[in-house]
């Protein structure tokens, strides 16, 4: 869907307010810029481009990686974003271990997310292919629905003036991508997987986009603890710094555990394991 035929670009431009960090160049999806918002100021990562990110790690223990699915959904709004996401990456995940039977669960779980943020009518379709293109094994199908289930969720909350709830669907996805990356690369370890968790950039990312929500949203208890998680994250990284030079320190066998379970626990604040 192209940005003429849901808000124009100047409309478009009186309703976001941009983080003072942009979204990390390589994490912008190219097809997701174009057809969604014209321009990547406007633009929140593509949970795709962040599990292509992952395709160098190899098998992914899924087994040690598989999240239940929640049986129920939050009244907040913010948390029904940050699930979204998290389901999201899920979904892509078990494209990734091409476990076809765990599909249509994900599938109906997304759905009924996505309505409760108004955004049902669009994710209805991208649902319904979905669940028939994971009976014909389709996995590059699959991840391209999955891909336009994020962009059409952020293009109805751009229309709704909602555009904090599409950064959240994003940061849940990442917290998901970034948990699995780390305990992919933790089993065994391994220092050529672990520099895909060598991050601060995206992590700052996130943290500024944080400190960007509304004021209000700012000050809700399950937002504070996130962004002080990934305050944790980013200083487990070794802390950020945009002027520095070189590429950012890959992390040891300790560190890469260390950031899985902080990873692991902020997803605990979003979806709390019984």
């Amino acid at each position: 869907m192209k940005l003429s035929h849901c808000i124009p670009a100047l409309l478009l431009a009186t309703l976001v307010i941009v983080p003072a960090q942009e979204v990390p160049e390589d994490l912008i999806g190219d097809e997701h810029v174009r057809e969604e918002f014209g321009v990547n100021h406007f633009t929140t990562p593509s949970i795709k481009k962040l599990f292509e990110d992952l395709d160098d790690l190899g098998t992914l223990p899924y087994d040690k990686l598989k999240r239940e699915i929640p049986k129920s959904i939050p009244r907040d709004r913010s948390l029904v974003a940050l699930g979204l996401g998290i389901l999201i990456a899920d979904g892509f995940l078990v494209v990734q271990a091409e476990k076809v039977s765990e599909l249509e669960s994900i599938g109906r779980a997304v759905l009924k997310q996505a309505k409760v943020l108004g955004a049902g009518m669009r994710v209805t379709r991208h649902t319904k292919s979905i669940l028939e293109s994971s009976g014909l094994g389709e996995w590059d199908q699959l991840k391209e629905e999955l891909a336009k289930t994020q962009s059409d969720v952020e293009a109805e909350m751009v229309l709704l003036r909602d555009v904090d709830i599409a950064h959240l669907v994003a940061l849940g996805g990442w917290l998901r991508a970034f948990e699995i990356a780390a305990v992919t690369a933790s089993d065994p370890y391994a220092e050529r997987k672990a520099t895909k968790l060598a991050r601060p950039d995206v992590c700052a990312y996130f943290i500024e986009t944080l400190r960007g929500l509304e004021p209000k949203l700012q000050e809700v208890p399950h937002i504070l603890a996130l962004a002080d998680g990934l305050e944790g994250i980013l200083a487990e990284m070794g802390g950020y710094d945009p002027e520095a030079e070189g590429t950012p320190k890959t992390p040891d066998e300790a560190g890469t555990i260390a950031l899985g379970k902080k990873a692991h626990d902020l997803l605990g604040i979003i979806t709390p394991e019984k």
